[in-house]
Formats: structure tokens, sequence, C-alpha cells
């Protein structure tokens, strides 16, 4: 069973030219939520199954059939028994002998048929049409939870993207500043040629990491566009994600049951339990009562003499009702067979669930886990930060001095470079392991919380 889905990477889709628009995160959700087509799909389940429940409530009333019937035949009969299947019965006395020549019939009636007790099975099979709607709630509960970790996750995958251009850019602009600095050094004789031609290398390669990361950013926000189904290209506002570290305190014991999965997991159980109690039902007798009009016409006259057309009009008439009480004799032994059956579904349900619980706790170990070392990562890398900004500053006013060549110099921007990287990546990390945690526990309030 898988718990957890998220939409990290897809496959390739071909960029065209759409308006980029600028979203919230809670916006992003509540878009989410109203337009997916497969969250849709799960309400429409849901409606079907509560329009069901009134089917089998409505089959409480009796049902009245009236009917009309013509025909055109003989009227040999004999009396005795035989078993009617694929045979159509021929009333009245025996016939002295066979005689084919025939005349019209008709028949009408109105038939009223009620179950009025089925002894608790009526009630039974509600019962598992309520739970078969309560399952697809949950359904519907747990596809809306993966959806919104899927929104939040991808969000966060479109701000790296989106932050990872600009510090990109800003290093084409000091590749710039040093090839233009490289030019004067080598005119005054302090520096090379070569450099020159090295630090436009250095810019050619910087330019191709900058398209490489705009056609991420763009296949990313593609992705995060299916997800809200739009066919703008979202731009998140909430660019503070990958600027600070977000708080989470995590409780000594936290309980697993509001978990989406869990509570699925319940409702499939309630259901299975409902079919077992609908089983132990069926094979008790149920009281049926009817009653009904009916009338006969027939162009046989009671004399022997045929009248081929009076049989389409209604000459006998007739009511009767009565009780009949029908009791499954047979049904006990393949009932319990089928009860066993359901009963070991329903002890299956359980073990899944406890699986269930199991992977959750270990997960949760982990998230625990993974965001400490996440906030202690993104921690040490602004040192990591702070020492590289002040080792290129050194080394470029070195360089233009002439004190130091281009490898030193081209190193500490690499150096930079990395630890910029490095820096907006860790607090990426820490919101992920934060996600994770959210994941686990069921409840996107609490990255949502975080972020304000």
């Amino acid at each position: 069973m898988h718990l957890f889905i998220f939409q990290l990477f897809g496959s390739s889709i071909t960029a065209q030219a759409q308006t980029d628009t600028s979203i919230h995160l809670t916006d992003a959700l509540r878009l989410g939520k109203e337009n997916y087509h497969l969250l849709k799909s799960k309400k429409l389940e849901i409606d079907a199954a509560n329009k069901y429940v009134d089917v089998i409530k409505y089959s409480r009333l009796p049902t009245i059939d009236a009917s009309y019937q013509a025909g055109f035949g003989t009227a040999n009969n004999l009396t005795g028994i035989f078993y009617p299947n694929g045979i159509l019965p021929i009333s009245g006395p025996p016939s002295i002998n066979n005689n084919f020549n025939p005349a019209t019939g008709s028949a009408a009636s109105i038939l009223l048929n009620w179950q009025a007790v089925t002894f608790g099975q009526r009630d039974a099979q509600i019962n598992v049409s309520i739970a078969e709607t309560n399952t697809k709630k949950t359904e519907w509960q747990q596809a809306l939870f993966l959806h919104k970790i899927n929104i939040i996750s991808i969000y966060l995958d479109v701000v790296l993207a989106a932050e990872k251009i600009k510090i990109l850019q800003q290093n084409i602009d000091r590749v710039n500043v040093n090839l233009k600095q490289s030019r004067v050094l080598a005119i005054t004789g302090i520096k090379p040629g070569v450099d020159t031609t090295l630090f436009l290398s250095e810019f050619s390669k910087a330019t191709i990491e900058l398209m490489n990361a705009q056609r991420q950013l763009q296949v990313t926000q593609l992705q995060m566009a299916q997800l809200m189904v739009t066919d703008a290209l979202p731009v998140p506002a909430d660019t503070f994600l990958v600027n600070k570290l977000p708080t989470f305190t995590i409780a000594a014991s936290v309980s697993l049951d509001t978990v989406p999965v869990i509570q699925l997991g319940k409702s499939q159980l309630l259901l299975s339990q409902s079919k077992e109690l609908l089983l132990k039902k069926s094979f008790l007798p149920k009281l049926n009562v009817w009653g009904t009009g009916f009338a006969r016409g027939s162009g046989f006259q009671p004399d022997g003499s045929i009248k081929t057309w009076d049989g389409l009009g209604l000459n006998r008439f007739n009511y009767s009702g009565g009780v009949q009480l029908i009791f499954p004799i047979m049904k006990y032994g393949e009932v319990k067979k089928q009860l066993m059956q359901q009963n070991l579904l329903s002890k299956a349900t359980q073990e899944k669930i406890e699986e269930s619980k199991s992977i959750l706790t270990m997960q949760q170990r982990i998230a625990n886990t993974t965001f400490n070392n996440t906030i202690a990562v993104a921690n040490e890398t602004q040192k990591q930060l702070k020492s590289a900004r002040y080792a290129f500053t050194a080394m470029q006013t070195r360089y233009n001095t002439g004190l130091v060549n281009f490898a030193d110099l081209i190193q500490a921007q690499y150096n930079l470079l990395k630890a910029e990287l490095d820096g907006k990546t860790a607090y990426w990390d820490a919101w992920k392991a934060l996600l994770l945690q959210t994941a686990v526990l069921g409840d996107e309030n609490i990255f949502l919380k975080a972020t304000r």
C-alpha cells in the first residue's frame, strides 16, 4: 500500500508560451482541490453512493405492477402438474379432443407485493450501503490529502528552481565583472591576455547553466500547473520558504488514528463487518404481503363454441390477497461458508491497518531524524556561505592587484556559487523534511502553520 506519493519528477513536457501567474501556497492548494479531475471524480462517486443508499431505503415500499396482455391461440388442455420452465401454461378444464381453431384471449392485473418483514436483512443492507458511502468519503479524503502534499512538494521545487536562477544570474554578473577587469589588467600588463579568454569560457559555462536551470524551472512549473489544472505557469509568491527555516516541535507521542490512510482502513473494516452482518441475516425468513385484482377475457365460450375476437375484452374479474413466509432451508450451508470468507477478509483488513500503523511509526522516526539533521545542516551552510563570500571578495581584490592567478580566483568563485546553492538547497531540504512530517501525521496544517 502506497502511503505517500510525491511528484518530484515528471515526463518530458514541451514548453509552450504561457502567462506566468504569481500565486501563494494556500491559493494553489485551493485551486488544486477545486479543479483536479480525479478529486471531482471521487466526489461524484460519493454522490452516487449516497443515491444508492436512497435506493436501498426506497425498497421498503411495496411494488405495484399493472399489466395487460392479449394473445391468439388454441385452447387444448390437460390437467396435471408440470415444471413450467420454458412452457406457457394454458388454463381451463381438459378438452375433449384437439381443436386447432384459434381465438383471442386477454388478461389484465394489478399486483401489490410488499416484503413486509425481513428480520433485519433490509436494515443490514442499508448499513452496508452507508458503509460503502463512508468508504468512498475516506477515499476522497485520502486522495485530497495526497494531492495537497503533492502540490506543496512541487511548490517547494518551483521556489528552489527560481532561487537557483537568481543565484546563477548573480554568478554570471560576477563572471562578467571579472571578464571586464581581466581586459583592463591585460591592457596594463598586470595579467596575461589568456585570462580574458578563460573568463569568456567561464561566462559561456555560466550562461549554459542558467539556461538549463530556466528549462528545469519551466518543466517544474508545468507539473505544478497540471496539479492545479490551469494553463498559466504558476510563480510562487512565498519565496521566503528558501530564506528561513521552519519551526516544528516534535510531540513525544502522536496518535495515528486520524491519518487518512488509517481512516480509510477503518472504513474498509467497517464495510467488511457490515457485509458479515448482512450475510448472517440472509438465511432468515422473509414475510411477503401480496394483493391483486385481475381479469381474464377469452374467445372460447363455456359451451365449446368459439367467438374469435371476443377474447380481447375482459369478461371474468377476480381479486385475491395473502401473505407468504419464505424460509431458505438450504441457504444456511452456503451462507456459513460465505460468512467464514467474509470474516477472513475482515481480519485481513485489520492486519492491513496494523501494518499501516507500523509503517507510519517507522516513517515518523525517520522524519524526526531527517528534520533535526536538515536544520543542523542548514545552520552550517550559513557559516559556509559567509566564509565563501569573504574568501571570494579577498581573492578578487588580490587578483585585481596581481597577487593571485586566474585559477585561484575562479576556484573561489566556484566555492561561493556552491555555497549559495547549498544554502538554498539546505533550507529547501528542511521544508521538505517538515513536509514528510506532515505526510506521516496526516495533517497539512502542520506545514501551513509553519509558513505563517
